[in-house]
């Protein structure tokens, strides 16, 4: 049993490092750029039609604010003028802005709370695609060091055996001298 688990790992192994030479690393990593920005894009698209609805919902809230002003003059009349069954109307009628104004405020609180949110992932991902956009230009750039030590490295050191011959006698010649 440990054989064949043994084997197949080797096997998976295999298959992952051929995967690995097929994919060509640049390529991949401009995709996941390129990911990271569209994803991005979309998450500044969400942010600014939360911050319309944001919007929204604070100029109808002033309206029901206005809207529950005018409600109370108007009691303030049919009071006075004893109306007692247009008061009423005009009560149901306030009651029910109110309802409406606190479903708008339990609103309000969870879009802030999702843009919060949408903010601090923004700010990671911006993080994240900042981080990335310099190490893929640091693995594309080719790196002047680099690229001397390694056309130095590939320069033909070889030594013929001629060269060789004649450094032998030289050395031979010299110690027989001393």
């Amino acid at each position: 049993m440990a054989l064949i688990t043994r084997l197949s790992r080797l096997m998976r192994a295999d298959l992952h490092a051929v995967l690995d030479r097929v994919e060509e690393p640049e390529v991949l990593l401009r995709q996941a750029l390129r990911e990271m920005q569209e994803e991005l894009a979309r998450d500044q698209q969400r942010q600014r039609l939360l911050g319309r609805e944001r919007e929204q919902l604070d100029a109808r809230a002033a309206e029901l604010e206005q809207a529950l002003s005018r409600s109370d003059q108007e009691l303030d009349v049919c009071f006075a003028a004893d109306k007692d069954d247009l008061a009423r109307a005009l009560v149901k009628r306030k009651l029910e802005t109110q309802e409406l104004q606190r479903r708008l405020e339990s609103r309000r609180r969870e879009l802030d709370a999702s843009l919060e949110q949408l903010e601090q992932r923004l700010d990671e991902n911006r993080s994240r695609l900042e981080d990335m956009r310099q190490k893929a230009e640091l693995l594309s750039e080719p790196d002047p060091e680099q690229a001397s030590s390694a056309s130095w490295a590939q320069a033909d050191t070889g030594v013929r055996a001629a060269e060789v011959e004649v450094a032998f006698l030289r050395e031979k010649q010299r110690r027989a001298q001393s």
